[in-house]
């Protein structure tokens, strides 16, 4: 079996920072040990990766993206191949994609066809989340079975009427199914209803630019929907998590209920960290770049988003990866913000960005690799093989150089997509080196991966609920 030492490094897990080396033998950690010790020093391998200098962090758990998703009349531009590529590229080593239910048809049609798009073409390992857009007494059946298969979280929408969108009615439904059988649920909360009542009378008034996307889409709306989510959850005694929350008032909802003792849980997104606004009211069509749901929101709601990562009333970060080109698919919107396909890129600059942030002292090394690496693999039944470094987890490590300064741009990123959302924004701190399972997938500026390396993962229920 091949063996592999990274020697001179700083361990950073979710618990503990340590000067350490890592021992691997195949896929698996095998052992850790003090730098210089005499456990360490007798250690031989045929591969030696000298960390010195650097971090040796756990790979990032992306737990929400969404590859070659129809929205919108087109798809998202990045495939499994080439979005997990980029995911790599970026120092994340496991996805949570979303299947999806159609209407009408079977949660086991939807998973099927999205293995379909999945296998034999990631470069990372995967897992699937179950997008439930026909709550009916079959689909609700079906989760049980998909739960003790090991797709446990089902994502909910109470926006997007005549798409996802389901009422209350049958989202409580959905709760208290997963409450019985161990999965978690996941909800969009916008009040859909109004919102499409805001974006019809915002273009009958000749509101049409990409700014209006962010106006319609109001933050009471996020923060009702959102409310009204934890009440439900609530009452069918349910655990809750709240995707993409983007505004100060929606934080503070989640953080009201966790005070009050309940299993709620919340994930922002890098756009809504460090993008605003002010983007989407850039010249011209150019803030089409930036429209995704939950929009973007003002500068002012980034600090509320901060602290309630720090506080752990937020507690992941992940991208909401769903990438349009901006040449013909956001053009679709031109003359008409309703039409321009919700989504951004993101998925190669999140643990970057992250990193950013430990530089700005916003957040620490250890949570940086909290919510961007550890309590994704926990929340979602992965950890843990995934999500951090210890004997026994998969070897998806990341040699993190923190000194190196980079600008994000479209003209060096490895998305299937024509812009960057973060395009001439410097960063300090770029992935070295990449392993995936103890394989070596990205080295000094060479992808060294290949298509179907990744495997699938079958998950176990949220660990956080004991």
């Amino acid at each position: 079996m091949a063996r592999t030492v990274i020697r001179g490094g700083l361990v950073i897990t979710a618990a503990e920072e340590m000067a350490a080396d890592v021992l691997i033998e195949g896929e698996r950690v095998v052992a850790l040990a003090t730098t210089g010790s005499a456990v360490a020093e007798g250690w031989s391998a045929q591969t030696v990766i000298d960390a010195s200098g650097k971090y040796v962090i756990p790979g990032g758990v992306d737990a929400h993206t969404h590859m070659e998703l129809p929205f919108g009349g087109t798809y998202a531009s990045d495939t499994f191949e080439t979005g997990s590529r980029a995911a790599a590229w970026g120092g994340t080593t496991t996805i949570v994609d979303f299947a999806v239910q159609s209407v009408g048809r079977s949660l086991r049609e939807g998973l099927d066809a999205w293995h379909a798009k999945a296998e034999g073409n990631c470069a990372i390992d995967y897992a699937f989340h179950m997008i439930l857009a026909d709550v009916t007494e079959d689909s609700l059946k079906e989760m049980d079975l998909l739960v003790d298969e090991g797709v446990t979280s089902f994502k909910l929408f109470m926006a997007y009427p005549g798409v996802f969108y389901s009422d209350d009615g049958k989202i409580l439904r959905a709760m208290q199914q997963g409450a019985a059988g161990g999965g978690l649920v996941m909800v969009h909360a916008e009040n859909g209803i109004a919102i499409d009542v805001l974006v019809e009378q915002a273009l009958a008034a000749g509101r049409t630019d990409p700014r209006y996307h962010g106006e319609a889409r109001r933050e009471l709306l996020e923060a009702e929907a959102t409310h009204r989510a934890i009440r439900l959850a609530e009452v069918a005694g349910a655990p809750l998590y709240v995707v993409h929350v983007s505004a100060e008032s929606a934080v503070a909802e989640l953080a009201a209920a966790r005070d009050r003792g309940l299993n709620v849980f919340g994930e922002t997104c890098p756009q809504y960290l460090f993008l605003s606004t002010d983007n989407l009211a850039e010249p011209g069509f150019e803030g089409a770049k930036y429209v995704c749901s939950t929009p973007l929101r003002p500068k002012e709601h980034q600090a509320a988003l901060w602290q309630g990562l720090r506080t752990n009333d937020l507690q992941v970060v992940s991208t909401d990866h769903c990438p349009f080109c901006f040449a013909g698919q956001k053009e679709l919107g031109t003359g008409d913000f309703s039409k321009i396909p919700n989504g951004l890129p993101g998925v190669e600059n999140r643990m970057d960005l992250l990193h950013q942030a430990v530089v700005d002292g916003r957040i620490s090394r250890r949570r940086w690799v909290e919510i961007a690496s550890a309590t994704p693999a926990r929340m979602f039944g992965l950890y843990p093989r995934k999500g951090t470094i210890a004997p026994g987890s998969d070897a998806d490590i990341v040699i993190y150089d923190p000194d190196v300064t980079h600008i994000l741009s479209v003209t060096t990123h490895h998305m299937n997509v024509d812009y960057s959302a973060y395009e001439g924004m410097r960063v300090r701190g770029k992935s070295a080196t990449v392993l995936s399972r103890g394989t070596v997938v990205i080295d000094d500026g060479t992808y060294l991966g290949r298509s179907g390396h990744g495997r699938y993962q079958t998950r176990s229920t949220c660990q956080y609920l004991s």
